[in-house]
């Protein structure tokens, strides 16, 4: 936002184009009885051009309906290094380096 360019401008015209093909489009909300959840995840690795950022997204659906779940960042973080933190430790247990110091997050 402190300098955009021109392919920056490129994006803004096209998110608005996206969105006024889309203004029709919205949520249905039903009613069901029965309860189940199913969820879809999607990520990019360093998808983003002007930051090589990573992006990652999931939707869940229950009783029929889309609800999104917001964890709050710093526990996505937390649960994300720690998943890390373990397979790399399982990782040197395979490849027999061993350490003798707890693990630390």
């Amino acid at each position: 936002m402190q300098a955009p360019t021109d392919s920056h401008w490129d994006a803004v015209k096209r998110i608005l184009r996206y969105l006024r093909g889309t203004v029709i489009c919205g949520l249905h909300i039903t009613h069901s009885s029965s309860f189940a959840l199913h969820g879809f995840t999607n990520a990019n690795w360093a998808d983003s051009t002007d930051d090589r950022k990573s992006t990652v997204g999931y939707l869940v659906f229950s009783w029929s309906n889309t609800s999104f779940m917001e964890i709050r960042q710093e526990y996505k973080a937390l649960a994300g290094g720690t998943a890390e933190v373990i397979w790399l430790q399982y990782l040197l247990r395979d490849l027999q380096i061993l350490s003798n110091s707890a693990l630390t997050i």
